[in-house]
């Protein structure tokens, strides 16, 4: 398939890549920096200078892909939150699918599906309910961003373009993400769980994402939002000693909230937030997780680490 792609420089897009080109797909890269993706991305059919707010400049690119892959977002703890950073984080989500969403659908030659990331920020602080698909979104920035994200990406649909919602738990990844910035505290003795430690975190190794995003491109059954999240999530507290175990090292020193929101300010609230979210949709449609329990997946990052 020839595939259109957004973020692919990113820790998703380049593993993302990896895997579609092993597919023999050929890729279009829509970059803001497209000497910066050659480097990073190897042997793509073309660079396209994106710009969201600028569609006219990209848009002839589009003609005749079979898939749009959109990944493009700010990094949403990049910086502490204010006013400017959080318009960042919305346009950067919700003004770019709404463009891309615009020009799909004015095609000559539309593409037959749309997969557009999301998150299970979508559900918000929801404490200790089970979350699946049909669960409600959240009221908070985080949700309200999802919402809207999603929102945009769904009006493919009346031009006969299949939409996804790829909403992904915390990606773990030992070269980058959440899971890099956990093991350092670690590696000195000060490891241990963030907040109250109760709070349940939905969690996904980096390949059984990319392999979520590989079976919602070729399966046409698949469609609307999906939980890109392990069937077994754990709660912080219980995530902090099983790595503090593998790690071997103690899982003792709390992160308070308090300490957490003088640090990066209003994020705080989304980073202790609870979210017991079950991929009910994958699990009803045959994926199978290569890492479904939280210790084989640290093992087989950890271990790869070391052995790099």
């Amino acid at each position: 398939m020839k595939i259109a792609l957004t973020g692919a420089t990113g820790l998703i897009g380049i593993k993302l890549c990896d895997a579609l080109t092993k597919e023999k797909h050929r890729l279009i890269i829509l970059s803001r920096d497209t000497n910066g993706a050659k480097n990073v991305i190897k042997n793509a059919s073309d660079y396209i200078e994106w710009d969201y707010a600028k569609p006219k400049k990209w848009k002839g690119a589009l003609e005749g892909v079979d898939a749009v892959i959109h990944l493009a977002g700010a990094n949403v703890f990049g910086k502490r939150w204010n006013e400017s950073y959080k318009k960042e984080i919305f346009n950067s989500r919700v003004t770019s699918t709404k463009n891309l969403a615009e020009v799909l659908g004015n095609l000559n030659k539309r593409p037959e599906c749309f997969i557009c990331a999301s998150a299970t920020g979508f559900y918000g602080n929801s404490g200790n309910a089970v979350i699946d698909e049909q669960s409600p979104n959240g009221k908070d920035f985080l949700a309200e961003v999802c919402a809207s994200w999603e929102n945009e990406s769904h009006k493919v649909v009346p031009h006969k373009i299949r939409a996804i919602n790829i909403r992904a738990g915390i990606v773990l990844d030992a070269e980058g993400g959440a899971l890099k910035q956990m093991l350092l505290p670690f590696k000195f003795f000060i490891g241990g769980p963030i907040g109250k430690g109760t709070q349940w975190v939905p969690w996904i190794h980096i390949d059984d994402l990319v392999n979520t995003y590989l079976f919602a491109l070729h399966n046409k059954s698949v469609e609307g939002a999906i939980n890109a999240a392990s069937p077994n999530p754990v709660t912080m507290n219980a995530f902090a000693k099983e790595l503090g175990k593998i790690m071997k090292r103690p899982s003792l020193f709390r992160v308070p909230s308090l300490v957490l929101k003088i640090a990066v300010g209003e994020g705080a609230e989304a980073i202790t937030a609870s979210a017991r979210v079950i991929p009910e949709k994958l699990l009803a449609h045959g994926f199978e997780f290569k890492y479904d329990e939280l210790e084989a997946a640290l093992n087989d990052l950890l271990n790869k680490k070391k052995g790099s």
